[in-house]
């Protein structure tokens, strides 16, 4: 499912009708745990998440060993023991240590480079819906560039040019993802700029800027929040494919997709040096959809 599939669902969550209009003073937190509580599947998502969460908090304090410690007599018997609860890579490294490390870093890279998108993203679609024009027009199509290259492709060119470290990987991802955020947001600020509470806003001398932050975009909230989990998925995905060929964080610390990469060709010898990583993945990006999904399904039944 591409982010275009995801647009018109999403921006249509909390903009369907004026009964749909956040109240200007609810907190985000509030419609967060008001979405939360009323789906299942966002609870699941939600548990998952957290169980990663915490692990990764911990990591200093419940990994067995430094997740860069090498044990070559490990290799005599890679696999899960008493001495190593997941086993050892192919360099007699802790897998658990390492998993639990490597959380750390997707926990970290992910959530700042899907809260740059959201903050650049954000400000372009109010600017974008509310004046309209030329300023729309410009961005909008400045917007059509970015999203007609394959992502893969952009990441590739942009962290082969100035080198993997987390910074450039969040960089990245920040502007490549902005533009869909944009869209989002516009589309919700073009459904409400011209409802009575906004035109009471001008009538009261308000200023363009004053009407876009305090009466428009609280009314982005519930699709920013559904698009921001749906990103963390991607965003978590994009780092381990990153990892995987080559180009995420640089060796030796802890990476999911690097550790892919480290053992893919002895699978058919030691699975699990592959398989633990890979499940770790998924696990995250099936939690962050299902939250992403439950709090999307909330939000149309609400």
């Amino acid at each position: 499912m591409s982010d275009r599939d995801l647009l018109l669902p999403v921006a249509s969550a909390t903009s369907g009708g004026n009964d749909a209009v956040v109240a200007p003073h609810a907190s985000a937190l509030a419609t967060l745990w008001h979405l939360l509580t009323g789906s299942k599947i966002a609870m699941v998502g939600a548990a998952i998440i957290t169980f990663w969460t915490v692990a990764a908090l911990l990591a200093p304090w419940i990994a067995p060993y430094p997740p860069n410690t090498l044990d070559p007599a490990g290799l005599i018997y890679p696999y899960p023991s008493a001495m190593h609860l997941l086993g050892v890579d192919h360099l007699g490294r802790d897998l658990l240590s390492r998993i639990l490390w490597g959380a750390r870093t997707v926990l970290t890279v992910a959530p700042l480079a899907v809260i740059g998108a959201a903050a650049l993203g954000t400000l372009l679609g109010l600017f974008s819906g509310y004046r309209g024009g030329v300023i729309d027009a410009v961005i909008m199509r400045v917007g059509d560039v970015l999203l007609a290259f394959p992502k893969i492709i952009l990441y590739l060119i942009i962290i082969a040019r100035f080198g993997a470290s987390a910074l450039n990987i969040i960089l990245v991802i920040t502007f490549t993802a902005a533009p869909i955020v944009a869209r989002i947001v516009r589309a919700v600020t073009l459904d409400v700029k011209n409802r009575d509470y906004v035109a009471a806003a001008r009538m009261r001398g308000e200023s363009p800027l004053y009407i876009m932050f305090f009466e428009i975009l609280p009314n982005t909230r519930g699709p920013l929040i559904v698009d921001f989990f749906l990103r963390l998925g991607y965003t978590a995905v994009a780092i381990g494919v990153l990892g995987f060929l080559g180009i995420g964080l640089p060796p030796p610390d802890p990476d999911w997709g690097g550790m892919v990469k480290e053992a893919y060709g002895m699978i058919f010898v030691w699975p699990h040096m592959t398989l633990i990583p890979a499940a770790a993945i998924s696990s995250l990006v099936i939690g962050f959809n299902f939250l992403a999904m439950g709090l999307k399904e909330a939000a149309q039944d609400g």
